[in-house]
């Protein structure tokens, strides 16, 4: 699949190039680009500094663009916004109202740089995209890390990949107004080819795992019900994990508990007559999800795909019945995928309410497993028709200006 990629790069910085023609009538210098995500194990444990296990998709986010004279403002144009230009000031201060939603990701980006001690050069920019939106697959922080790729080029810097992905979750936090973990910037940052990174999320130290099994491909179902994490589900869910974490490390205040990460379900045992219900659910989910997804990682160094895909599924249970982040439509996928011989298991991917489930499946059984989602999946789900892809594991943020023409 990497020639596949790179044939992707190539028509995505050429879609680029030719909107940046024609919105600003000359050719951009420099471009970048940056994977959007999807996370083999371990969902919601990210603020819970806890494991994850992401690979970078080959599907990318892409930015060409090209410096403007100090003290000018950004402009930035986007292939799925026809005909707008944003315009903001590169330097540390807030988003104006005239910048729309998608350019505050953009202009985060310049203002976290510029507050970090960085020169931040003035730019054009001409954004696409081949990373759906609002699916689950971390599209806004393949958005932010493509920036800040470009950034970093324009302006002649030298950034640390796991200092780009702090940016970038301050970014989300500030601008985008998501109080997200650190995951999705960390792999789109750091992302390696054929292989998926274990990342504690408490240190940052990432493992990469080898995923390149010639046999096993991922296969991404998108359910085309578009999630949205601005609302209030996300933000309670967090709370639930760490009030969870403050009862338990008030009862057990020799371990120094302050994330879900230092507890074990015995701990929880303890204390759940101080807690609600849905608390005691969500936790639940959050310590159990960092033991599978250690035992994940392990089966994966050891080329156990079924060992590995049976822990996909019963963290799939777990997110659908305690953390209840599922819908009936990616129930409704799992549950095809996991009828289908050769497929070893299926999961709910992101932030839930919608978006994307991720299954590993033997190459030889790809085409039957997209088949009966093309076949079953509008009867389950009253008319929607899913969007599915293959890949393997992609490259992360990266200068692709040797593609431009």
């Amino acid at each position: 699949m990497s020639t596949e990629l790179n044939e992707a790069d190539m028509a995505a910085v050429a879609r680029g190039q030719k909107l940046f023609v024609e919105s600003f009538n000359e050719k951009a210098t420099v471009a970048s680009a940056a994977p959007g995500r999807v996370n083999l194990i371990g969902e919601h444990t990210d603020y819970n500094d806890g494991f994850v296990f992401p690979l970078a998709l080959e599907k990318s986010t892409y930015l060409v663009g090209k410096a403007l004279p100090e003290g000018q403002e950004c402009e930035v144009v986007s292939e799925a916004m026809e005909g707008v230009v944003a315009k903001f000031m590169a330097e540390d201060s807030p988003a104006s109202e005239s910048v729309p939603g998608w350019a505050r990701y953009v202009k985060g980006m310049t203002a976290i740089y510029a507050r970090n001690g960085y020169k931040v050069v003035p730019f054009r920019a001409a954004i696409v995209s081949d990373v759906p939106l609002g699916s689950g697959l971390s599209s806004s922080a393949a958005l932010e890390m493509a920036t800040a790729v470009l950034i970093e080029a324009l302006s002649d810097l030298q950034v640390d990949a796991s200092k780009r992905a702090l940016m970038g979750q301050s970014c989300e936090h500030e601008f985008a107004k998501v109080p997200c973990g650190i995951m999705d910037q960390l792999i789109s940052s750091r992302g390696e080819s054929g292989r998926a990174l274990l990342i504690d999320c408490r240190s940052l130290e990432a493992t990469a795992v080898p995923l390149d099994d010639p046999e096993a491909v991922i296969v991404v179902a998108n359910s085309n019900v578009q999630h949205k994490l601005s609302g209030s589900e996300y933000p309670t869910r967090r709370r639930q994990c760490a009030d969870a974490a403050k009862a338990m490390g008030a009862k057990h205040h020799e371990q120094k508990i302050s994330h879900l990460r230092d507890c074990t379900l015995e701990m929880l045992e303890s204390v759940k007559d101080e807690l609600d219900a849905d608390t005691v659910r969500r936790a639940t989910h959050g310590i159990s999800e960092d033991v599978r997804t250690l035992k994940a990682k392990s089966c994966l160094e050891n080329g156990d795909l079924a060992g590995a895909g049976k822990l996909m599924h019963e963290s799939h249970v777990s997110l659908r019945d305690l953390f209840e982040v599922s819908t009936k439509e990616i129930d409704a996928l799992v549950e095809i995928a996991m009828g289908v011989e050769g497929v070893y298991g299926s999961r709910i991917t992101g932030g839930g309410f919608g978006g994307c489930t991720v299954t590993l499946v033997k190459k030889s059984a790809v085409d039957e497993l997209i088949k009966a989602i093309e076949e079953e999946y509008p009867r389950a789900s009253g008319g929607l028709k899913a969007t599915t892809f293959a890949t393997k594991a992609g490259k992360g943020a990266r200068v692709v200006t040797h593609l431009l023409a």
